[in-house]
């Protein structure tokens, strides 16, 4: 996988828009992010779980991109829930923060039990 490059797939299940992520969410993709997260609740999509499966690495600008997009949702009084982070990624959320900011979840399963 080349730096600066990730995929984005979403797939909508119990109420809820899942986005799966893949690769690197760096400067050069956190705004591609972003821009796919704003689109998903500005077509109405407000109970979102990002799994984070196949995220390799994340830069503060990624953790800032998941907090603009946070941010417009709380706005709409919608929901963000975060799964599948694990590894050096999960090191960065705990480092920064994020841990106690967002629920994090085991799988994508789980979070969408929460999510009810």
């Amino acid at each position: 996988m080349k730096g600066g490059f990730m995929e984005m797939r979403t797939r909508k299940e119990n109420n809820a828009a899942v986005v799966s992520l893949a690769g690197k969410m760096d400067a050069t993709t956190a705004p591609e992010y972003e821009k796919g997260l704003v689109q998903l609740i500005a077509a109405g999509e407000l109970r979102l779980v990002v799994d984070f499966q196949g995220v390799e690495y994340i830069s503060s600008a990624g953790l800032r991109s998941i907090l603009a997009t946070a941010k417009i949702l709380k706005g709409k009084a919608g929901r963000i829930l975060f799964a599948n982070v694990r590894g050096t990624v999960r090191e960065v959320f705990d480092i920064s923060g994020f841990d106690s900011i967002f629920k994090l979840y085991e799988s994508v399963d789980a979070a969408l039990v929460e999510m009810g």
